[in-house]
């Protein structure tokens, strides 16, 4: 145990000074993997610490005994998963009580984010993730936490006019389920780029009585031009000029874009504001899983420290 501990210690000590509040709001960070992007990791344990959520995103056209693979091998090696349920990749009642069983049986998962999916057409029966919520399949089945998504800066797909009128109104809806819910409920919500937007909309959905908890969606570092692709293709809103602005700045062209700002000034308003919104950060890759954990390693203390050296 004490070889153990110095390494831990080494690891803080090569990462340099570390921003107190961006490692407090980093503690259980939680991040996103897909099958195909986990087969390329040998050992989580290596990169992720003890005990962080792992969420697996299910791609359309993605078999669900591949989620399903990923999943135990995730619990396996000590790490909570939970899941995508894409409403609109999910045919029926029949075939979303059997994912949910398979999760369940072959790897222990009792958790899972609820969405409405990037499909256009509905495959089947659901077209949102509050009738998913509304099927009573995860009360049934015991589940002990759910996550639905937040979009800070509203969705195309739900208010083609740019509003966020429709946005609004499911999450009212979600709030009001959650306080009749047995299970844990909480948004984890699309990445952005800037956080006085994200700072305005957790401020402005507490001021309206939602006050589940708030799972900040952040980019782990990337490519700029790898970010830019994503952030068009998700309909990430206004922050996309925050990525448009450094791209014209020659001197940061060529250097991979890191979260270390909006994290900064996200980590600076919840501690000054204890009782903000945002509880947690919620990594999405997009410049690969090592690349991320090991910016986490180094900006996040112990809070970042992987599960092999704690």
């Amino acid at each position: 145990m004490a070889l153990l501990n110095f390494r831990k210690r080494d690891v803080a000590a090569e990462a340099g000074p570390v921003n107190g509040a961006i490692e407090a709001l980093l503690k259980d960070y939680s991040i996103e993997v897909m099958p195909r992007t986990a087969e390329k990791v040998e050992d989580f344990r290596a990169l992720l610490p003890e005990g962080t959520r792992v969420y697996i995103a299910h791609i359309e056209g993605t078999p669900i005994d591949d989620m399903v693979a990923t999943a135990k091998r995730l619990n396996e090696a000590g790490y909570p998963v939970m899941p995508h349920f894409p409403a609109r990749i999910i045919k029926d009642r029949a075939t979303l009580v059997d994912w949910i069983a398979r999760y369940q049986g072959e790897a222990n998962v009792d958790q899972a984010l609820l969405l409405a999916g990037g499909v256009e057409k509905p495959h089947g029966d659901y077209d949102s993730s509050m009738q998913l919520l509304e099927s009573g399949a995860f009360g049934d089945a015991g589940f002990k936490r759910l996550h639905v998504a937040g979009h800070p800066e509203g969705n195309r797909d739900i208010d083609p006019d740019g509003s966020m009128t429709n946005v609004d109104a499911a999450l009212r809806w979600k709030q009001a389920f959650s306080e009749t819910s047995d299970a844990d409920m909480a948004l984890a919500t699309q990445f952005a780029f800037d956080a006085g937007p994200i700072i305005k909309w957790a401020d402005g959905l507490k001021a309206n009585g939602i006050d589940l908890p708030i799972h900040i969606g952040i980019a782990g570092p990337a490519k700029l031009q790898t970010l830019i692709k994503f952030a068009i293709a998700c309909g990430v809103g206004p922050s996309l000029k925050v990525l448009q602005k450094r791209a014209m700045d020659v001197t940061k062209l060529l250097l991979p874009y890191e979260p270390t700002d909006v994290l900064s000034e996200l980590a600076a308003h919840k501690a000054a504001h204890p009782d903000f919104g945002i509880t947690h950060v919620h990594f999405f890759p997009l410049g690969g899983i090592k690349a991320n954990a090991e910016w986490a390693i180094k900006n996040g203390g112990a809070s970042g420290v992987p599960a092999d050296l704690s």
